[in-house]
């Protein structure tokens, strides 16, 4: 390629695996606006025209993401070195989501006070606009676990500091575990503690997302937070490996009655007096 790079060198830059690139470079994948416009980059296409008619392409080629109206303009924050809609286009795909969250409530179960509280901590160097368009971004995606047809199947496991930090103040964290209470009651919706107890676990070395996409759209795709930016893996290794990790948790999860219990003494806790 003009570019001088091997599918390794790509893969490594988009933090996926060297067969999405080679399915991408065959037309054997289905291009993503996010992906082709991270490989334009990658590859140096300077051209704004051609930028533009590339991305035109993969426009008609499917369905235009709702999320682009809600991500156009905003900047990945330095830290967090990917655009926000590349994930969004991702979990737009996935059937099922299952996480691990560690340090907050994950996106598609924050209130919106939880979600801005977040954000601007997490993206400092944001404007107010950014930030309010990015909580925008999160509640249309929450409408996901909301459709009444096949709505997204969703287990996440809470390590058990995320109730009892304060992210906001206690009024904050307080609303923010009575929308657990709540959204727990769909059957769609499974959330599950893990108790401090239990002690250190594989899972503790980051967040992560295992995002089950059907297989007409792709493959599936962990999606790992760190501080020096996120990856997305889809080498069936490494998906089977967070697998495990995954899995390791759930075994030593609360059930949902006692997660229940646990997020209500918590509720208790942060609850005004």
């Amino acid at each position: 390629m003009t570019a001088g790079l091997t599918l390794d060198d790509v893969a490594e830059r988009m933090t996926c695996s060297t067969s999405k690139i080679s399915r991408l470079e065959t037309g054997k994948g289905v291009p993503k606006v996010p992906d082709v416009s991270e490989l334009l980059r990658i590859y140096g296409a300077d051209s704004d025209r051609e930028r533009a008619l590339l991305l035109r392409l993969v426009h008609d080629g499917r369905e235009h993401g709702w999320w682009e109206s809600y991500t156009e303009g905003v900047q990945p924050e330095r830290h967090f070195l990917d655009s926000p809609s590349r994930y969004t286009s991702l979990e737009n795909d996935a059937r099922t989501v299952r996480c691990f969250d560690l340090t907050t409530v994950h996106g598609l179960l924050q209130t919106e006070d939880y979600m801005r509280a977040v954000l601007r901590e997490w993206l400092a160097h944001h404007s107010d606009d950014e930030i309010e368009r990015l909580v925008a971004l999160r509640l249309r995606r929450q409408e996901a676990l909301l459709r009444p047809r096949n709505p997204l199947e969703f287990v996440d496991v809470l390590d058990e500091s995320v109730l009892w930090r304060p992210v906001g103040g206690h009024g904050v964290i307080a609303g923010q575990l009575q929308r657990l209470l709540e959204l727990i009651q769909l059957p769609n919706v499974t959330v599950l503690v893990l108790p401090a107890e239990t002690g250190l676990l594989r899972a503790h070395v980051a967040a992560f997302v295992l995002l089950g996409i059907p297989e007409e759209l792709g493959s599936d795709v962990v999606y790992v937070e760190g501080q020096a930016g996120n990856a997305y893996l889809d080498a069936r290794s490494d998906v089977e490996l967070y697998e495990g990790v995954f899995q390791d948790v759930l075994d030593r999860a609360l059930d949902p009655d006692a997660s229940a219990v646990m997020i209500h003494r918590y509720l208790a806790q942060h609850a005004p007096q």
